[in-house]
């Protein structure tokens, strides 16, 4: 054991340890410094530094040991019995020839791959690019078609105030079967801020949005298609801008597409146009601009209805009529 310094601490002796010399300065303040008194030893031990303690007896001398009982040597090992010899093994039966190995199977996967998930809206797929096609003719000895149970999209042409809305939505109400009814305008307006209002003139930025608004009902319309639900789309389309209004429907539903033309007389035409309010309302001079263009479909091979001195049930009596024709003999546009 060692200081902190590394030096080596010295040997201890009795008496001069360091709790004899803490304790005697203690208990005697001022006393002489010395070794501490050595307290008397219990009787029948000898005290001391009484001298040198005296000799014990003698130790008797221990007597011989006995020696050992000799071991008896072993006698040899006897030798082992010889084993015999076995006799020859004999030959094992010969293995019959096996035929050919079947192929082996590939391993069934545990979780076969289904087929893909198709492209769905609601509970019915939508089929694969969505166009719908054109009807076929039924045969000869089939019953006409029934306008008003079947499942097919209508486009409803003509100038404004000619009743398009009213009849597509009095049209789609009574019908046998599931029919939504998609207004051009109704689309177009969905532009709030930054609307091109028809009231400020034909520019760019009004047909963008009408190219827009198309596409969109065009969508719309086959979305319902796909999913059993009729349709009829309105929009006043003109017969000199073919690839925009009905080229440009045609691509976005189809070829199935069937159109219609209403389309009464002008002085009709103003009348309705005058109920009209906000920016539904043109003037007059458009107006007639509008119907003027109309006229050119015409001889277009286009159904027309003139339902100048027809009520709106009536207009639509007149209009399962004329899609009934149309779906036996489906006019080619």
């Amino acid at each position: 054991m060692q200081h902190a310094g590394g030096s080596p601490l010295p040997p201890h002796q009795q008496g001069r340890g360091p709790h004899a010399a803490w304790a005697s300065a203690a208990h005697h303040p001022g006393a002489q410094q010395g070794p501490a008194p050595v307290p008397p030893p219990p009787p029948g031990y000898p005290a001391t530094g009484a001298g040198p303690m005296p000799p014990s007896g003698p130790v008797p001398p221990s007597g011989p040991v006995p020696p050992s009982a000799p071991v008896p040597p072993s006698g040899p090992v006897p030798p082992s019995a010889p084993v015999p010899p076995s006799g020859p093994v004999p030959p094992s039966a010969p293995v019959p020839p096996s035929g050919p190995l079947p192929p082996a199977q590939p391993p069934a996967p545990r979780h076969a791959p289904g087929p893909p998930p198709p492209d769905t809206t609601g509970h019915l797929p939508l089929p694969p690019g969505g166009l719908v096609g054109v009807p076929a003719a039924p045969p000869a000895s089939a019953p006409a078609p029934d306008p008003a149970a079947t499942t097919l999209a209508v486009l409803l042409i003509g100038p404004a105030g000619a009743g398009k809305t009213s009849v597509a939505k009095y049209w789609a109400d009574h019908r046998r079967v599931p029919t939504a009814h998609i207004s051009l305008d109704d689309v177009r307006e969905w532009v709030r801020s930054g609307f091109a209002d028809p009231q400020s003139g034909w520019n760019d930025h009004s047909e963008a949005q009408y190219r827009l608004a198309r596409r969109t009902c065009g969508f719309a319309a086959r979305n319902f298609l796909a999913n059993g639900i009729s349709c009829i789309l309105d929009d006043a389309v003109f017969p000199d801008r073919p690839v925009v209004g009905l080229g440009g429907w045609k691509r976005h539903v189809g070829p199935g597409l069937l159109p219609v033309v209403l389309l009464p007389g002008l002085d009709v035409v103003l009348e309705r146009n005058a109920e009209r309010s906000g920016n539904r309302r043109l003037t007059d001079e458009e107006v007639a601009r509008i119907h003027g263009r109309m006229a050119g479909w015409y001889g277009s091979g286009l159904p027309i209805v003139d339902n100048s001195q027809l009520d709106v049930p009536g207009t639509a009596r007149v209009l399962d009529e004329v899609i009934a024709r149309a779906m036996a003999s489906p006019p080619s546009w």
